[in-house]
């Protein structure tokens, strides 16, 4: 049995023209076309889309995909394959939600949550990786660039991430307790923020720093 374009689109959940565009770069030629033109789709191309839209939930460029799917006729192998990297990003993002959940009820208490708690889920490259994907997605559709891919820095995330949290903590906190941004215990806050940042890399004056944060509260997609 052959089904159009249309039909394989309301199968699948894939709209028609990333159907369209994967037929173009190769990546699902149909099975024939017919005489009028219409692109038609067999059982085995369905298995191929199947195995695309599988690699495509571990967020692999197409190019990857292509090259991984290529002269590889064993379909039960493939299966077996995806489904191994499926169940260790499965239980990467269980320990994350753990950790999300965590944090909550620390944040709803106003205690401090212990560093090392903090970052379960995050403990090597490729979960931080993960992690910063979609801020990277949202960079690339929305405003055109591209973050880089060097190598990620592990001790240098986790240092980073804990003084953030640190700080928003301690923000938080003054906000509960009615203080106002001219306190001495806010523009410590603030003035030890900044050192930490400017010794890791981010030159940042004050102004640099408020401009931001106006930047990010008007911004709050990013």
């Amino acid at each position: 049995m052959l089904y159009t374009v249309k039909e394989v689109s309301n199968l699948s959940g894939t709209t028609i023209k990333t159907l369209h565009h994967y037929h173009k770069i190769g990546l699902l030629p149909p099975s024939e076309i017919s005489e009028a033109g219409y692109r038609l789709y067999g059982t085995k191309e369905l298995e191929r889309l199947q195995h695309i839209l599988f690699y495509r939930e571990l967020d692999l460029p197409l190019e990857q995909i292509k090259r991984l799917l290529e002269g590889e006729s064993d379909r039960l192998a493939v299966l077996a394959s995806q489904e191994e990297l499926l169940l260790r990003r499965k239980e990467r993002l269980e320990t994350v939600i753990r950790t999300l959940r965590q944090s909550k009820i620390y944040a709803r208490s106003g205690e401090t949550m212990n560093q090392r708690e903090m970052f379960k889920g995050f403990e090597n490259e490729e979960a931080w990786k993960e992690a910063l994907e979609e801020h990277n997605r949202h960079i690339r559709e929305n405003y055109g660039h591209e973050l880089g891919n060097d190598a990620i820095d592990v001790p240098e995330m986790n240092e980073q991430a804990a003084e953030a949290a640190a700080f928003m903590n301690g923000m938080a906190e003054a906000l509960r307790e009615g203080l106002k941004h001219r306190d001495d215990q806010v523009r410590e806050l603030v003035h030890n923020h900044l050192l930490f940042l400017n010794g890791h890399g981010h030159a940042l004056s004050a102004a640099d720093f408020a401009a931001q944060t106006e930047f990010f509260l008007k911004y709050k997609n990013l």
